[in-house]
């Protein structure tokens, strides 16, 4: 099935480089270009794409009031944002997710990681870099706790799905656990699927959270 993107960046420069990139893979496809937030919102209404490429800074509507309009359509459901930008800060990390993002990467990232990024949130499955991951943390650990930590959500948890809980917690994506543990990307898919079950984590970026607040993971110097 091909996989088709929707591109909202204010630079036109940028927009033809991910155009080029994406249309250089053969499950991917660019069905069109938003020069700003509003143009994001009306095109994803035309073209119900799987994934939205969505920067965050863009004059007018910007990229967070863009996802959140996108996010809050029920016939673009099935829509997904990935957020590419180089303000990986807590605020916009924090915000982002909220407003419905699937995925939050730099613009420094590589083009493997990129292509990568789009195919994992357009599987459903959602995507931090390690940077955004960072910030997530920093903004987590910062506040104050508002619940007891549940110790039995991790010792449900099988040494296998520990360290998938682990790598996951720093940033890593599912094809990164898979090379670092010699596993297929789908077999760890399956692992973080059970690992969001059993810590009732409605996503990616709570099960981090929940990582960091019960110990199953420890904040790297």
């Amino acid at each position: 099935m091909t996989i088709r993107v929707l591109i909202a960046d204010d630079q036109a420069l940028l927009r033809a480089t991910f155009r080029v990139l994406i249309g250089s893979c053969d499950d991917l496809v660019v069905v069109d270009e938003a020069a700003n937030g509003q143009q994001a919102v009306a095109l994803a209404g035309v073209h119900r794409p799987d994934v939205v490429l969505m920067d965050i800074r863009m004059p007018g509507t910007d990229g967070l009031a863009a996802t959140a309009a996108i996010c809050a359509r029920p016939d673009l459901e099935g829509t997904r944002i990935l957020v590419l930008t180089t303000f990986q800060t807590d605020e916009y990390v924090a915000q982002a997710l909220r407003l419905g993002a699937s995925g939050f990467l730099g613009k420094d990232t590589t083009a493997e990681v990129l292509l990568d990024a789009i195919r994992t949130v357009a599987a459903g499955d959602a995507l931090l870099s390690p940077a955004a991951t960072r910030s997530l943390i920093t903004r987590f650990l910062s506040g104050p706790v508002t619940e007891t930590p549940r110790t039995d959500h991790i010792a449900a948890l099988t040494p296998r799905e520990r360290e998938v809980l682990a790598l996951a917690a720093v940033g890593k994506s599912n094809t990164e656990i898979a090379d670092e543990l010699f596993l297929s990307p789908l077999t760890v898919r399956t692992h973080v699927q059970r690992i969001k079950t059993k810590m009732n984590a409605r996503d990616r970026a709570q099960l981090v959270a929940l990582a960091y607040q019960s110990g199953a993971a420890r904040p790297r110097t």
